[in-house]
């Protein structure tokens, strides 16, 4: 055994390892060596040379300890606007074609520090992993922007290079002004893929090709972004995301110009495979769901999204019985206004149980969403369970607050999901600390707060919006 620890996490009183037993270990330690755990068990266990090496020992005496939260969907530029108020009471299309024309101002820097706002509240909430579906890029702003605010927050990032090009005066759903020409987006994807994509294990940043939905992009578009996709091969691994199926309008649309519902059109256009995710899937069938499960096709769910816009309840107990990767996303921060992963955790276990079945969803169940099921949807096999050989990606909630009293004592994994969910204690990154006692290191979240309300209310005054 490698006797060189960098770090220990010990006496935690409940580590909840996701492996392959889903063990969770009372009064458990891990241990850290660079980005990776390489040994877990419980602290009275830890083997002497481990501790005798370590250069750094964590107290977990009072916490959960847990692997970090994936987000397999969210547009960290709408944190710019949230709560607009003629967009905070209608469905998807006219919410999109109110705030089309105030995304339609963003800058760079609006693009940047979005993507630390939203990062850092994402980390916050025990995320260590995040996807981040951008599809409008105007004034000169780039997925670069995206990776150098990324950079900034230590959270792990797959930027998926979204776009979109079936205007107005096509028939599509956005305005013409906010569309970009189809070779020029196939190029740009080209090379940010060359650029920035890292398909070595533990890499803290890849690249996703992202047509944005088939009510904003031609078929055409769909076609070569996964054709340019595979092409990188399988040792590249870049995936292939988009919205599907989350509104009844869009199935109405799909079947009025295609021919198709959409999880159809999703294979008609190739757009099946365990290399493709597509968010939400509100109104996919039985017969699209036994397909996304025999293709390993993803879903990333997005329940207080889909409930603030009025989109349906997404079919998550038929997907998981059917074996249908699904992993868990905030969406965007102005259809759900917050960035809370552990939020959506319970969020997607009561809405599973609305229905009338007090057993379609269990907290562990909703946890396992956010851990291997977003490292499942993502295409990776390093992040989602403290084991040997896995990622440090690595988070603590505290036990002994008020808001878990009298729940801790009977059930910590399943009062960390059924009570009022907590920020995180601490969390670190590739064996990286990325949160100390509640607070993110090396980060001013005042000034974090300040340039970002600034740009907001900036963002909306150009676009003469209110």
């Amino acid at each position: 055994m490698n006797t060189h620890a960098s770090l220990i996490i010990e006496h935690a009183d409940l580590l909840v390892t996701m492996d392959a037993t889903r063990r969770e270990i009372r009064d458990g330690a891990l241990v850290i060596d660079g980005p990776a755990i390489v040994w877990v068990g419980a602290t009275a266990e830890l083997p002497a040379g481990l501790r005798a090496a370590a250069r750094q020992v964590i107290d977990a005496s009072g916490r959960i300890v847990l692997p970090g939260f994936v987000n397999t969907h969210h547009h960290f530029y709408q944190t710019l606007t949230r709560v607009i108020p003629a967009a905070q009471d209608v469905v998807l299309f006219d919410w999109l074609k109110t705030l089309y024309p105030i995304w339609a101002e963003l800058t760079p820097d609006d693009v940047f520090i979005s993507t630390q706002l939203a990062l850092t509240e994402l980390l916050l909430s025990g995320c260590t992993t995040s996807s981040d579906h951008h599809y409008l890029w105007p004034n000169g702003s780039r997925l670069d922007d995206q990776f150098a605010a990324a950079e900034t927050i230590g959270v792990r990032f797959h930027g998926a290079r979204g776009s979109m090009s079936l205007g107005e005066s096509q028939g599509g759903l956005p305005p013409d002004r906010v569309t970009e020409d189809e070779a020029a987006i196939l190029r740009d994807s080209r090379r940010v893929v060359e650029t920035f994509h890292d398909p070595s294990r533990f890499a803290m940043r890849r690249v996703v090709l992202a047509p944005c939905s088939p009510f904003s992009v031609t078929p055409d578009l769909m076609r070569e972004s996964a054709a340019l996709a595979r092409s990188f091969g399988a040792a590249m691994n870049v995936h292939l995301h988009t919205h599907l199926a989350e509104t009844q309008d869009e199935e109405s649309f799909c079947l009025a110009r295609f021919g198709y519902r959409p999880g159809d059109y999703a294979e008609f256009l190739e757009w099946t495979g365990d290399d493709v995710w597509h968010a939400h899937c509100v109104h996919l069938n039985q017969s699209e769901v036994e397909r996304f499960a025999r293709t390993h096709t993803g879903v990333a769910h997005c329940p207080t999204s889909n409930m603030r816009l009025a989109s349906g309840i997404a079919p998550v107990r038929a997907m998981r019985d059917a074996g249908v990767p699904v992993g868990l996303g905030v969406d965007g921060s102005a259809s759900n206004d917050g960035s809370h992963l552990l939020n959506e955790v319970r969020q997607c276990l009561l809405l599973q149980r609305v229905m009338g079945n007090p057993r379609a969803m269990t907290a562990r169940e909703a946890l396992e969403l956010a851990t291997l099921g977003g490292a499942a949807v993502l295409g990776r096999d390093d992040i989602g369970a403290l084991a040997p050989g896995m990622a440090a990606d690595v988070v603590a909630f505290r036990l002994d607050t008020l808001w878990h009293a009298g729940g801790a004592v009977h059930d910590p994994v399943a009062a960390l999901v059924f009570c009022q969910p907590q920020p995180v204690d601490w969390a670190l990154v590739n064996g990286v600390v990325r949160v100390r006692d509640g607070a993110p290191v090396h980060l001013d979240i005042p000034r974090l707060v300040e340039q970002h309300n600034r740009a907001a209310k900036t963002l909306v005054q150009r676009a003469g919006a209110r």
